[in-house]
């Protein structure tokens, strides 16, 4: 029997977490409980992970760890002091539970897992040393850990030549990005708006780029991602205020179709996989879907939406390198980048390939999931 308590701290992160629990399920030779705690969000899409343990939506969807003052002080009046002291309390009483913690994040994750008292593997999401390499709290940290994984190996070898015993035996995301098919016919603009409250506002910039573009003859239309964390009522809303006309539900996968003159927007609500089989480039606000995208080959571009997203975006930009490109916001000038993009087959070659070496081989899943495997009990 094999017992294990997956600690996650955001939406990408809970997919993470699925995906390696899905090879731990594949690979066990014995009874397995799988569980997970999402100390970020609701743990929507978790399967075959069960949710346990106290949670509740911030406003900052997670990204007080990003160092932002003024979520977190949104976070505070919406009740984080006493979820944070409920989870705490919660954690504290599961060492009996579990023979192994999965700490998959950051390192605030990672600390939580440490409260349980149980023996804890970690799986760095986020850290890289194309982006801000571990600091030395955080390696204090690490060290504490049974197993790190991290998501390359050049990060890895800093690690290692730190003090600190880090494995890259692949990235979990590019197994994430497994390409499926399932998505409507035609040559698409992916749009990734994002899995936090602001993806609202977000789809509803991407489709005006859509409605901009019209009918380019090198593209059916813009195929929106709408996350299991959204609603598809209030993104069918958004876009109608903004005037769109919205056509009656079709299927579960896809609720909706966004229409303006010439041009067309696919809500999408299937398997991630087919929305990029079918996704010649992707316009992207999102983060772990944005690295998706590039896993497989897919050129990434983003909308450069000013101070408010710089950190982040310019963070996304060391992560991905060439992988990703920036376009003005105002929707006319985003749609001629775009459309000088995609008459570009050499610059889109590149930028695939810059995609798929910077996010590294598959295989992180399976490797994980037998460090996991090591702690079931004979």
């Amino acid at each position: 029997m094999l017992r294990a308590l997956f600690i996650s701290n955001g939406h990408g992160e809970t997919a993470i977490a699925a995906r390696i629990a899905r090879e731990v399920v594949n690979g066990a030779t014995v009874a397995v409980g799988l569980d997970l705690f999402p100390a970020v969000g609701l743990g929507a899409s978790a399967q075959p992970l069960a949710l346990v343990g106290p949670r509740r939506t911030m406003p900052s969807g997670g990204l007080v760890a990003m160092g932002n003052v003024r979520a977190f002080a949104q976070d505070l009046g919406a009740g984080f002091a006493g979820l944070f002291a409920e989870q705490l309390a919660f954690l504290q009483r599961v060492r009996e539970r579990y023979d192994v913690a999965v700490a998959v994040g950051d390192v605030y994750a990672l600390g939580l897992a440490f409260v349980t008292g149980l023996p804890t593997i970690y799986v760095g999401t986020a850290k890289s040393i194309y982006v801000a390499p571990y600091g030395p709290f955080e390696r204090t940290l690490l060290r504490k850990a049974l197993r790190v994984f991290v998501r390359d190996e050049p990060t890895a070898a800093q690690l290692r030549a730190q003090g600190v015993e880090a494995e890259a035996p692949g990235n979990v995301i590019v197994d994430l990005a497994e390409l499926a098919p399932g998505a409507p016919a035609g040559r698409w603009l992916g749009l990734l708006p994002g899995s936090r409250g602001e993806a609202y506002g977000q789809a509803v910039r991407l489709a005006r780029v859509v409605r901009t573009l019209g009918g380019n003859p090198r593209l059916a239309g813009g195929l929106l991602s709408i996350a299991p964390t959204l609603s598809v009522e209030r993104v069918a809303r958004e876009l109608a205020g903004d005037g769109w006309t919205i056509d009656e539900q079709r299927s579960e996968t896809e609720p909706f179709r966004a229409r303006a003159p010439g041009a067309l927007v696919v809500a999408w609500r299937g398997e991630f996989g087919a929305l990029l089989g079918g996704s010649a480039l992707v316009l992207g606000q999102a983060g772990t879907a944005n690295e998706q995208a590039a896993a497989r080959g897919i050129p990434v571009v983003a909308l450069d939406d000013g101070a408010s997203g710089k950190w982040y975006r310019m963070r996304q930009r060391r992560l991905l390198g060439d992988a990703l490109a920036f376009v003005p916001v105002d929707p006319v000038a985003a749609a001629l980048a775009i459309d000088a993009l995609l008459a570009d087959a050499p610059r889109m070659r590149a930028m695939a390939d810059a995609g798929r070496a910077r996010m590294g081989p598959p295989g992180g899943g399976a490797a994980i999931a037998r460090a996991i495997l090591a702690f079931a009990a004979p």
